[in-house]
């Protein structure tokens, strides 16, 4: 009752596990080899100055380097956000338009410092041109998200695949072009590859 679980002789019978038989694919190094191996990669104990500064300059080299390859327009660089043929259709869609959406920080900047004039009128002036560019861009902006979905719909007919690409071109059309990441493929009032 309380003794080890005897094997039966059908569980003695039953093939190896595919992974016993099959061999690692490489010869065993000799001692000579992993020796040198290790000597090699020379390794600095992470707790000590030294290893928390390798550490520094390795993480800061791997950040340099995904950079680069997002400025580059590499796929395997991108963050998970922006990843899939989907995301690249949709960065593809807003960068080929003008949006008046785009200059929002920029007249919201000028709003605010024509709001310290102690002049009423100006303000009052200032607030009617605020409100009518807003309007603008709301309207700018529905127009954008309705083309989009139709294209996107044509592009891609399985609605998992465009989930989340609504969101994803307005955060895109606030942002100022020169400081889009990843870095704009297409002119303007051009689609890709024309």
């Amino acid at each position: 009752m309380f003794g080890l679980k005897k094997s039966s002789p059908e569980d003695q019978s039953l093939p190896a596990s595919t992974s016993e038989s099959a061999g690692k694919g490489r010869p065993t190094p000799t001692r000579k080899e992993a020796e040198a191996a290790r000597k090699a990669s020379v390794r600095v104990p992470r707790g000590t100055k030294d290893g928390k500064k390798a550490s520094k300059e390795a993480d800061r080299a791997a950040r340099a380097r995904q950079r680069e390859g997002m400025l580059a327009g590499d796929p395997r660089y991108l963050p998970a956000r922006d990843q899939g043929p989907a995301r690249a259709f949709v960065r593809d869609f807003v960068d080929g338009r003008y949006t008046v959406a785009e200059y929002f920080i920029f007249m919201a900047v000028i709003v605010l410092a024509l709001g310290f004039i102690p002049n009423v009128a100006v303000q009052q002036l200032v607030s009617l041109i605020f409100f009518g560019v807003a309007i603008l861009i709301v309207v700018d902006t529905a127009i954008l998200v309705v083309q989009l979905n139709s294209r996107a719909k044509k592009e891609f007919p399985d609605k998992a695949d465009r989930r989340g690409l609504t969101l994803y071109a307005l955060m895109r059309t606030l942002q100022y072009r020169r400081l889009r990441m990843p870095k704009p493929r297409v002119q303007r009032g051009r689609k890709k590859g024309k």
